[in-house]
């Protein structure tokens, strides 16, 4: 716990000084993110607001970690510089969970805290008054006719207004409109005006009477004018989440019978349909049997510590571990995994919510498994994500290269979570019991229950199925009763899952299919389908799907289901369909090449920054040579690398840079090959080009043949690129790795003297005569096969530098998945939509690789730390060093000791 505040501590710092006022802080570059500075990243800049996000979002985390005068400072800065009549249009769920519950959650640790009569003694309610003005300011967005927001609002313009930009929208996500009842009630019940509850309980209210019926779910997407739901598959991960946790929550601060009984209705279709231990899979709202996906997304690790809080223990056990299971094969939770543990979207913005589970499961149980999981969790947030000026997001789990962002969540959620988990009673300086975390860990005291009660309880106008559960007569449930301090239970629910992802290679099976049991059969299965079997394409149009030859050769398939021949043939025309599309996303993905990485490895960074490169398809195969290739870098003459290098001497035995254009990528390769390089990167000659915005680039060859080139060649975008190019300048030399994934700086460093905390960057842990248990699992699966969703684009150089030819298929085709665009937003929908199927003859699931453990590295961090400790060094030594690692760490010249 105490590590945890340090480190805390420390982040706080560095956003202050390298960020502040910016909404964000952008830990590779050590500079603050601002919107409309930097390029766009689509929806999720929607959540900065020029309105010091980071800030206010941390408030009562400082107070979790006994930081009140760091907190008090922060106040003041709140009150005298954030301005909230911003021109600029924000999410509204995002500005409510991260912005209005940040105030109100700082307010209430405020006046907990003059209370005490230590600190805050001149506070007198100025975070709540800020809060009441950006809650007037979101009530723009409630101007429709059916109650439900709009999903953006301008600051200062509202939402219809000539100037507003917004307004034009009609649909939001489920958790967008189903996430606003706690802060907007607390603010009602903190300053006495009803307005702002009203609106959020209509907005529920509504929600819960456009259920389906039928199956008692919702959908991901519903249009806010009529009602209809626009996206009709539903689960408990991104567009929802938060909507059922908000039912919970509500009823445990407001004391509202009725939102307890619609969170018990939704929760038995949940457990009915949903759940599929230990996998939690969408399905259909109309047709709840059938599945709407084959993988689950990241956010859905909220929900086994919402379940702890309904006091169903078991199913929440056996999620969790299943997804621990996957943390240890990836070192962390990829935004998205399939039903077989393959990665999906590569991404991880350091995302709080398994973190969350795991104290809520510590919480209920007091199993220390679950501190085990908890430090796992901080190991690999050290030796991973840790950065000069903060933690970075992870920009592709397999690789380990990292984005230029930290996400405000981070502070507010992740290390208040981390610290909790290993805190004990007498560490915190109030009773944590006191208070309900809302969907951002915000602090909102319970006692607000019997506040300012405008609000009639119970909605009489609706009623409610009886459930055959006995489970449901407990409320705010007593887990000493539910489930006593028993840790072997736990271990006896996990045990059959230990193996579930790195032993064995499952097949998805649907709902549909477990119900057919030995009973008929689908009538065409994806996998057998052939386009030149007349009885197949009979099948396909009884179940109404049409097949069209194209021009090139290839087959499309689209299904209308109106054309089926029954409704039963058109939902197992949904099901091929579905099929197919896996099938033939598996086999296009299996044609094209992982990213790479370009790992720093010289000093100040010491393999902490790891760039996203796009790989060749000639020269070297990083991926069997696992060591990689490493060098200090050099600046070729001519800079574009198409004519003979006139400063040879400078580039042999090193790694080229160079820029792309003017000739073909393989033509670059040969003549910094011929010059004696040893490797090559080639920068994007695009200005402002990035791998957080653009698809990955595959560099193809020049039609000929290329076997002659046998050093490794990579891909900078523009702003990657202009990294290494910074360090030089600043730098000098600078040595890279070029490698198929980042590897761990106990590795690079093997056999080198290098400061300790270098090679054990882990955070300390108090009781150091603890032995920490060893899980070799816990590193990279090296052969993990391509994602699912990294679409990547190949071209070779034209001689005007611009010209890209495809390699794999239509460009325009292409999906950025390796951007944010394709990381999930927690009231984000789905933004891949099926689209029509290429018939393709389908490959194996599973290769041999996937079903044996992975080759483990043996060395320990505690063995190379016993190496370092046992020298003995003058002190002047000593000091010299521990300067230089600060140095390291700050990336600061002139820092004071």
């Amino acid at each position: 716990g105490v590590a945890v505040s340090s480190v805390t501590d420390s982040l706080f710092c560095s956003q202050q000084e390298h960020a502040y006022p910016a909404d964000e802080l952008m830990p590779l570059t050590c500079r603050g993110r601002v919107r409309g500075q930097e390029p766009s990243r689509g929806d999720v800049d929607d959540a900065l607001g020029k309105f010091s996000l980071t800030l206010i979002d941390t408030l009562d985390t400082l107070v979790v970690l006994n930081k009140t005068k760091e907190f008090e400072e922060a106040v003041k800065k709140v009150i005298k510089d954030v301005n909230l009549d911003n021109d600029i249009v924000v999410s509204v769920f995002e500005t409510n969970i991260r912005v209005l519950g940040g105030l109100l959650g700082g307010h209430s640790v405020a006046i907990m805290l003059k209370e005490k009569g230590e600190h805050m003694q001149w506070y007198n309610g100025e975070l709540l008054h800020m809060a009441k003005e950006l809650g007037y300011k979101l009530l723009p967005a409630f101007n429709t006719t059916s109650g439900l927001p709009y999903p953006r609002v301008n600051l200062k313009f509202g939402v219809r207004h000539p100037e507003a930009r917004t307004g034009t929208e009609t649909d939001t996500c489920t958790a967008c409109a189903g996430t606003l009842i706690l802060e907007f009630a607390a603010l009602s019940r903190f300053t006495g005006t009803s307005i702002f509850e009203e609106y959020a309980r209509k907005a529920l209210d509504f929600i819960w009477e456009k259920r389906q019926r039928s199956s008692n779910l919702v959908g991901v997407t519903i249009n806010i004018h009529t009602g209809d739901w626009v996206r009709k598959d539903s689960g408990v991960g991104a567009g929802i989440d938060s909507y059922y946790e908000y039912l919970l929550k509500a009823y445990v601060l407001l004391g509202d019978d009725s939102f307890l009984e619609r969170f018990n209705t939704h929760y038995d279709a949940i457990m009915r349909y949903i759940s599929q231990p230990p996998l939690l899979l969408d399905v259909h709202i109309h047709k709840p049997m059938l599945n709407a996906r084959t993988w689950m997304d990241s956010l859905l690790a909220f929900f086994p510590g919402l379940q702890v809080l309904k006091g169903d223990i078991r199913p929440a056990i056996e999620t969790h571990e299943m997804l621990y299971q996957v943390i240890k094969k990836h070192n962390f939770l990829p935004e998205a995994f399939t039903t077989d543990f393959r990665v999906h979207w590569a991404q991880h913005p350091l995302r709080p919510e398994f973190a969350e589970s795991t104290y809520f499961l510590y919480k209920a149980t007091g199993d220390p498994y679950y501190l085990e999981v908890g430090k796992t969790l901080i190991e690999n947030l050290n030796k991973y994500a840790r950065v000069p000026c903060g933690f970075a997001a992870m920009k592709d789990v397999r690789t380990g290269s990292h984005e230029d962002r930290m996400d405000s969540f981070f502070l507010a959620e992740m290390f208040k979570y981390l610290y909790l988990l290993f805190a004990d009673k007498e560490d915190m300086i109030f009773d944590i019991e006191d208070y309900i975390f809302t969907t951002e860990a915000h602090l909102l005291p319970l006692w607000l229950s019997t506040t300012n009660q405008t609000i009639s309880k119970k909605n009489t106008s609706t009623e409610y199925t009886e459930l055959d559960d006995s489970n449901f007569d407990w409320s705010c449930p007593n887990t000493q009763i539910l489930f006593p301090n028993d840790p072997m239970f736990a271990q006896s629910i996990r045990e059959p899952l230990k193996n579930v992802v790195d032993k064995s290679c499952p097949r998805g099976i649907s709902r549909a299919e477990e119900s057919l049991g030995s009973g008929p059969k689908p009538p065409l299965r994806a996998r057998d389908f052939m386009a030149s079997n007349p009885e197949h394409l009979e099948i396909l149009k009884k179940m109404g799907v049409s097949l069209i030859h194209l021009k090139d050769g290839r087959v499309q398939l689209v299904q209308h289901a109106v054309q089926a021949a029954s409704s039963l043939d058109a939902e197992d025309g949904l099901r091929f369909m579905q099929e197919m599309i896996e099938l033939s996303s598996q086999q296009q993905k299996e044609q094209q090449l992982p990213p790479r990485a370009v790992q720093i490895v010289s000093h100040p960074f010491f393999g902490r920054v790891v760039l996203t490169a796009g790989p060749a398809q000639f020269g070297m195969d990083l991926s069997k040579h696992k060591a990689g290739t490493r060098g200090f870098v050099a600046t070729i003459k001519p800079y574009n690398g198409c004519s003979e290098i006139t400063n040879p001497e400078a580039v042999k035995e090193k790694i080229a840079l160079m820029q792309r254009g003017q000739c073909m990528f393989a033509e670059k390769a040969r003549n910094i090959q011929k010059a004696g390089a040893i490797g090559g990167i080639v920068i994007d000659d695009n200005e402002g080009s990035s791998s957080d915005t653009a698809p990955l680039f595959q560099m193809a060859g020049d039609g000929k043949n290329t076997d002659d080139i046998t050093i490794p060649m990579l891909f900078l975008f523009n702003k990657e690129g202009n990294i290494i190019l910074d360090a030089i300048r600043e730098y000098e030399a600078v040595e890279v790795l070029l490698s198929d994934k980042a590897k761990d700086r106990a590795t690079i460093f093997k056999g080198k003297m290098i400061p300790n905390y270098i090679i054990d960057s882990n955070l300390e842990m108090e009781n150091t005569d603890q032995k920490s248990s060893e899980n070799d699992s816990h590193k990279p699966n090296s052969e993990e096969a391509p994602s699912e969703s990294q679409d990547a684009g190949a071209g070779s150089e034209e001689p005007d530098g611009g010209g890209e030819s495809s390699a794999v298929g239509d460009p325009d085709a292409l999906s950025p998945a390796s951007s944010d665009s394709a990381s999930v937003s927690r009231a984000e929908q789905d933004p891949h939509a099926p689209g029509p199927a290429e018939a393709t003859a389908p490959e194996p699931a599973c290769s041999p690789e996937d079903s044996q453990p992975q080759e483990q590295n043996t060395q320990t961090e505690s063995s190379s730390k016993a190496h370092w400790d046992s020298k003995v060094q003058p002190m002047e030594s000593i000091l010299a060093d521990w300067n230089e690692d600060i140095e390291a760490f700050e990336m600061m010249e002139k820092d004071e000791l």
